[in-house]
């Protein structure tokens, strides 16, 4: 404390001071020409340049604040030990704005290469794959860059560095206990890669989970978000896409069959309801253009089972296709063959007549 009240009560204060402005001015000044002339050269000719340059202006300033203090240490230090203090601060914060610049510009890759895709097109199987994979390795490097930046500043100090022998003596020990004790979160982890490699889902996948139905909404490291149909959230850990079986409903493609069952009398004629189902299909955009059948597929004691098969672009158009359908398809039995709805039939047979009484 006395050599650093020393320092800072000694005459060369002002020259200090004046010499940290000065530095810092510089960088400042240096940072706002390069990034200048940067921003003019990537504007015109390329997009990803463009995309780093923004992202890493902020980070990049405080990588120049910290040089342009490192530059001048030896003009103002003038107690070995004060000197040793803020040389190690300074390095301590040169390895913590590096980790910043190095995220900065991952995130500017990620956010480039999700602009280039639709995730809200219609046809987005492709934005989809794109994205999720981004996410999951953003979330990744991001874990990597965080280690690494802890454990370099951890390095920077004595008492860490003079322990290094033992620390790699234990490590076989160590990371033995740490990997049962944290079994389940790094089974999440390898499972959080595992999707982003295989894509078993991706983001917007329309799917089934523990019976509801609903979109992916967020994949994350250890976790899954699924919007269900209604607005409510389900949170599956991750591990459940990769050791529970699920439906997913755009795994290949978006596009989709629906189905609507009908149960008439034996003498409705199927025909008539081909012809007004493709005349329905017709006067709708619901509709795709592709899948317009009609079918009998089983028959009851009481009446005909007809299916009614149809497609359309994703999920929830088919949802209201089907209903469509179903509507009017019962308003065109209704008006054109009622008496060939589903109905019990009650017969009154005539008694057989009295036979001969016997003596």
């Amino acid at each position: 404390m006395s050599d650093i009240l020393s320092y800072v009560l000694g005459s060369s204060l002002i020259r200090s001071v004046a010499t940290v402005f000065l530095a810092v001015a510089v960088a400042m000044l240096a940072h706002v020409v390069i990034f200048f002339f940067l921003k003019k050269v990537y504007s015109r000719s390329d997009r990803l340049g463009t995309f780093v340059v923004t992202k890493t202006r902020a980070p990049a300033r405080l990588v120049f604040l910290v040089m342009a203090i490192w530059m001048v240490l030896p003009a103002l230090t003038e107690t070995t030990r004060v000197a040793a203090t803020i040389r190690h601060a300074t390095i301590v914060a040169f390895i913590a704005t590096a980790g910043l610049l190095a995220m900065a510009i991952v995130r500017g890759f990620v956010q480039l290469l999700l602009s280039r895709y639709d995730i809200t097109a219609r046809d987005n199987l492709r934005a989809r794959t794109v994205s999720t994979q981004a996410r999951v390795f953003q979330q990744i490097a991001a874990v990597i860059v965080a280690i690494v930046v802890v454990s370099t500043i951890l390095m920077t100090f004595d008492g860490v560095q003079q322990l290094g022998a033992s620390i790699l003596a234990s490590a076989g020990i160590a990371g033995l206990v740490l990997g049962v004790a944290a079994q389940k979160s790094l089974a999440n982890v390898v499972a959080g890669v595992m999707i982003a490699i295989t894509q078993p889902i991706r983001l917007d996948d329309v799917v089934i989970v523990e019976g509801e139905w609903g979109r992916i909404e967020e994949i994350t490291l250890t976790y899954v978000v699924v919007s269900i149909w209604d607005k409510r959230r389900l949170i599956v850990p991750i591990t459940h896409f990769v050791e529970t079986p699920f439906q997913n409903w755009t795994r290949t493609s978006a596009e989709i069959l629906g189905t609507v069952f009908l149960h008439v009398d034996y003498r409705t004629p199927i025909d008539a309801i081909r012809a007004e189902q493709s005349r329905i299909l017709a006067t709708t955009e619901l509709w795709d253009g592709k899948v317009d059948v009609v079918q009998v597929v089983d028959t009851t004691d009481r009446s005909l089972v007809v299916r009614c098969l149809v497609s359309a672009a994703d999920s929830p158009t088919a949802w209201d296709l089907r209903v469509l359908l179903r509507e009017q398809l019962v308003t065109f039995l209704q008006s054109q063959y009622p008496e060939y709805l589903p109905r019990i039939r009650i017969e009154n047979s005539p008694s057989p007549a009295p036979g001969p009484l016997n003596p």
